[in-house]
């Protein structure tokens, strides 16, 4: 009995629990779970990694080297040299690089910003057709208990001589078509089902819990259209990737400059046997300095052109990414607006059509005639509720687009 309590007990706390994700939560859900996301972020790490190498000095260079025949020298013969040098590249060229690697790792992760807001409007566009879906097989299961009334009323006044048998057949007709919307509608479910549930890189066959109606709220003019340029990752990655390359500019221009080098040589040499000198023996240090010329500027003159050539891109490219996001937001707009429009329309259409049907209704009660017209007007009443529901599915996920393009924070 005890055991039976708790898992009831924990079976409430669940359920409760699983009613109260929001699409907020599957949004956090997909953000940690997502594999395209997580793909996207460790481009970014790797990026990072980019920065230590180019901004790390050259390795050393060790060398040694064996004399098979000792070179004579007046303290002795030279039996071994060792050399130990180090380049150093001209003053600020690897800041420059580094610079350059750390600026386009920033780009990176504002790529990544940019593919988690599409990951959250790809989410929604996911998340509310399966909203819709509940809302139409609501509809058609009312539509068909609706039309199961009439059939028996439509049966009992043919028995009674009040109404042809066409009315029963008619309303037959109209349920069997009903119920085969039903059924597709039942099937329709499973593959949004698995849509949703791969965004969130779970089971494809778990249960997505959603909210029962949508709502509609009317939005003010030029709706968060101040953060279009402002906030938007997509703009803030090409400018990062701009600095980059005038970096990369910068890093090339001292590349093709002097580069300095120290090192030592430390010579092993033995004793004379056949007279005694100064120094007899004595092992040889020699400082060295080394000079890099540079003569050959054609790769230098190319990496610079290549740099200057990046920022020519990276203007345009920011130049068609704004235009592109304002001609979308006038889209995406006009499609909320619309959508809004047609929602109120189809509200009124559903109070009005209501009405007449309860007026046919009556009459048909009353008279026994006009049954076919008492179909016709459910049915226009049927059509409505089904595009009242689709209107504002697709008004919700227009604005799910809006607040990607604006970069949305959640």
């Amino acid at each position: 009995m005890k055991t039976t309590i708790i898992l009831f007990i924990s079976v409430l706390l669940l359920g409760f629990s699983a009613k109260a994700q929001t699409l907020e939560d599957y949004f956090r859900e997909a953000a940690e779970n997502n594999p395209g996301l997580q793909a996207q972020y460790k481009d970014f790490e790797a990026a990072m990694q980019k920065v230590p190498q180019v901004s790390s000095l050259p390795d050393p260079t060790f060398s040694f080297g064996y004399f098979i025949s000792p070179v004579e020298t007046r303290v002795g013969p030279q039996r071994a040299k060792f050399s130990l040098s180090q380049m150093f590249p001209w003053f600020g060229t690897l800041e420059a690089k580094a610079d350059a690697a750390s600026l386009m790792a920033e780009a990176k992760y504002q790529a990544f910003l940019d593919a988690q807001n599409r990951l959250y409007y790809s989410v929604s566009e996911a998340y509310y057709p399966l909203i819709e879906l509940n809302r139409l097989k609501a509809i058609e299961q009312e539509n068909i208990e609706i039309l199961q009334s009439y059939k028996n009323i439509a049966n009992s006044k043919f028995k009674n001589g009040v109404s042809p048998m066409t009315d029963v057949l008619r309303v037959d007709i109209m349920l069997k078509d009903a119920q085969t919307n039903l059924g597709i509608l039942n099937k329709k479910e499973k593959p949004l089902r698995v849509t949703f549930n791969n965004l969130l890189n779970r089971n494809e066959n778990q249960a997505v819990l959603v909210q029962d109606s949508l709502t509609i709220e009317s939005l003010p003019e030029n709706f968060r259209k101040d953060s279009l340029l402002t906030n938007n990752p997509m703009l803030a990655a090409i400018d990062l990737n701009q600095q980059a390359s005038e970096k990369s500019e910068l890093a090339a221009q001292r590349q093709g400059l002097p580069s300095f080098g120290v090192g030592l040589d430390y010579a092993l040499v033995g004793k004379r046997t056949d007279m005694d000198v100064a120094d007899n023996g004595k092992n040889a240090f020699m400082p060295m300095v080394s000079v890099s010329v540079p003569i050959f500027r054609k790769k230098y003159r190319a990496a610079e052109k290549e740099a200057q050539l990046m920022q020519e891109k990276y203007s345009f490219q920011k130049e068609e990414t704004i235009n592109s996001l304002t001609s979308g937001y006038e889209s995406i707009w006009f499609q909320l607006q619309q959508q809004k429009d047609l929602i109120d329309l189809y509200q009124e259409q559903i109070l009005e059509t209501g009405q007449t049907l309860n007026l046919l209704f009556s009459a048909y009660g009353n008279s026994g005639k006009d049954f076919e017209e008492v179909l016709r007007m459910q049915q226009q009443l049927l059509k409505y509720e089904k595009m009242k529901a689709m209107a504002e599915t697709q008004y919700q996920t227009a604005l799910a687009k809006l607040n990607y393009i604006t970069a949305k924070t959640y």
